[in-house]
């Protein structure tokens, strides 16, 4: 483990290797199977018990520190303020690139959490259902740049996340369909007061500009007790997107209902042509515009080499 200067200047995180990382786990048991990861992980992002066991088990060690620390101090101020306002959620934000591996992460430390003794209520929300319908994309000009930030309901977010965060009941969120590449009219997912609530999206670490008057103007990592970002090479996560975009050839965009199904029976290089353009077009953009730069606000930075092994860990000084 290092700690201070890392390439000649000082560093807010503290760096593992990933052995050094594993040795943090402690005697923090493992209460996921083979079939629960089979489930759990997204097309070409294969996962291991040995990586659960190495990467995502000391992190749920760290989160239960973290996590009652955090009760703690909430409990001890209401006392302070004389109020009785109930629980506040725990907010975990997982973002990083398209392709990296953010689902699964997401959907690994969910049921991480759930399993935890006191068995907490722990939810999972993506930003996919805050992206503006494709009607509303397409009329601003916008369909190109899905995925940036300018191509979210900023407002709804907030909204969402402020009264999650204030112990609201029952609050909805939108639904997405990857299978139709729009926002489900209608559909939405309730999130009822959890433990924890693991948030996930690209641009979840985005900051708003600031305001030239010095008025409020809150953003989704407002509202985050932890945060955990995903990072690969630019090259890595290209075959990654590639490589998945030609799967889902074979599966979903061959459904006459998706959005991709255009794609589904063109010939392997020119679906290799589409992909490499769409990476570059879009995704890429987006990655060195928006998302690689939100990468230092992280509470947590997990690093893949090219077999999405988590490689390095760097957590975040207090």
């Amino acid at each position: 483990m290092s700690i201070g200067r890392v390439g000649g200047s000082l560093s807010p995180y503290r760096h593992f290797t990933r052995n050094e990382w594993a040795a943090l786990r402690a005697d923090t048991p493992l209460t996921l199977t083979i079939d629960d990861l089979t489930k759990l992980q997204s097309i070409n992002d294969p996962i291991s018990v040995e990586e659960v066991i190495a990467i995502y088990l000391p992190l749920s060690r760290l989160l239960a520190l973290y996590v009652a620390a955090t009760q703690g101090l909430f409990k001890a101020t209401q006392r302070f303020l004389g109020a009785e306002d109930g629980k506040v959620p725990y907010i975990i934000g997982v973002a990083g690139s398209v392709a990296v591996g953010k689902s699964t992460t997401a959907r690994v430390l969910q049921a991480l959490l759930s399993r935890w003794p006191n068995t907490p209520k722990v939810q999972l929300v993506t930003t996919d259902g805050f992206l503006y319908p494709n009607a509303v994309l397409e009329r601003d000009g916008l369909m190109e740049k899905k995925g940036f930030p300018e191509s979210y309901d900023h407002n709804a977010l907030i909204r969402f996340l402020s009264d999650v965060k204030a112990g609201q009941p029952r609050v909805e969120a939108p639904v997405y369909s990857h299978l139709t590449y729009d926002v489900i009219p209608g559909e939405s997912v309730v999130v009822d007061r959890p433990d924890i609530l693991v948030f996930e999206g690209v641009n979840v670490l985005q900051p708003s500009r600031l305001s030239r008057d010095a008025t409020e103007v809150p953003f989704v990592s407002d509202f985050f007790d932890f945060s955990v970002y995903l990072h690969a090479e630019d090259p890595v996560l290209e075959r990654w997107y590639i490589d998945r975009f030609m799967r889902l050839r074979q599966t979903a965009f061959r459904d006459p209902k998706s959005y991709f199904r255009k794609y589904a029976d063109l010939s392997d290089a020119d679906a290799m042509s589409v992909a490499r353009s769409i990476w570059s077009r879009i995704n890429l953009r987006n990655l060195h515009e928006n998302i690689f730069p939100t990468k230092a606000r992280a509470s947590l930075i997990l690093t893949k080499g090219d077999t999405h092994r988590i490689e390095r860990v760097a957590l975040r000084k207090l």
